[in-house]
Order: structure tokens, then C-alpha cells, then sequence
């Protein structure tokens, strides 16, 4: 016969159909959850890469302003460059930070492409920009595609390429 004592643990634990609802009812809760938290997290790609799409664009104005013999910088490495190694230049204008220098962040790829070249005294000066910014994987790591010019506007391309024609408010 058993004592009050032994009763009361064996009743205090969990069945086994206790437990796999509790697992189901968790794991219901995670297919809700994950492709909610990929939407937001898309979302963070797309408003990272569109400041930074502006950060860019701006850079390109002080870059002329601060080396109107060269125009605009044709790579991201002539808008960076580290303060540690001597005063700015117009191969190492320290205007933008090391995030961006690399051309990756947050899943997106930025290039800049010159246009409008004109040579004077042996130097290539360069009259227009286009600064692209497209997501790493498409549906992954961002859904548009955005680009933008000497205009400072911010076009989107809805199939995540460069045919950027939506503007972006």
C-alpha cells in the first residue's frame, strides 16, 4: 500500500499527452512566428540599404565639392579611406565609413558608376554618378532592388535588379 507522499509525485508529473500537446501548440506558434519575423527582417534590409543609398549620394556631393578636378568618385574606396593613415585624398577621401566601403550591408551590394568623363592635364574627371544597391538573395535578403543618381532621388526595381523606375517616397 502506498503512503500519502508517493501518491501526490506520481501526480504531479506530466503524461505523455500532455506533453506532446504543449510541443504542438509550440510548434504552431513557430510556423506563425518565422515568416513574420523574415518579413521584418527584409524590411530592416530594404530601409538600411534606401539610408544608405542617401549616405552615398550625399558623399558623392562632398566628394566633388572637396575635389572639383576629379568630379565624382567612381568607387566606394575613393569615398572611404582610414583617418589613421593621413589626410584625406581623392583616392582616400575618409567621407563615408567602413561599412560601406566593402560595397556589402545589410544583404544588399552597392556599386557606383561614373559617367560623363572628360580628360584635362592627364586627369579624368568624371561629371556623373548612378549608385546602385541590390539585394544578395533575392526574397531573402531584400525583395527591391534600388538606385539613384545625381538627381539624389531613390528609384526601387520591384524584381530586386538595377531597371530601377518606382520612386521611393
Amino acid at each position: 500500500m502506498r503512503n500519502q507522499s508517493e501518491i501526490r509525485s506520481i501526480e504531479a508529473g506530466f503524461t505523455l499527452i500532455e506533453l506532446l500537446i504543449v510541443m504542438s501548440v509550440i510548434l504552431i506558434l513557430m510556423t506563425l512566428a518565422v515568416p513574420a519575423m523574415q518579413k521584418v527582417n527584409i524590411k530592416a534590409h530594404q530601409t538600411s540599404a534606401v539610408q544608405s543609398l542617401r549616405v552615398l549620394s550625399s558623399a558623392e556631393g562632398e566628394y566633388n565639392g572637396a575635389y572639383p578636378q576629379h568630379g565624382y568618385a567612381c568607387t566606394l574606396a575613393q569615398l572611404g579611406g582610414n583617418a589613421s593613415a593621413g589626410p584625406p585624398t581623392a583616392e582616400a577621401a575618409e567621407i563615408i565609413g567602413d561599412d560601406l566601403v566593402g560595397g556589402n550591408k545589410a544583404g544588399y551590394t552597392f556599386t557606383i558608376t561614373c559617367g560623363g568623363k572628360a580628360t584635362a592635364n592627364n586627369q579624368d574627371q568624371y561629371s556623373s554618378f548612378s549608385i546602385t544597391a541590390v539585394p544578395n538573395a533575392v526574397g531573402k535578403s531584400g525583395v527591391l532592388g534600388y538606385c539613384t543618381d545625381g538627381d539624389g532621388l531613390i528609384r526601387s526595381d520591384p524584381k530586386g535588379g538595377t531597371n530601377c523606375t518606382d520612386l521611393v517616397q
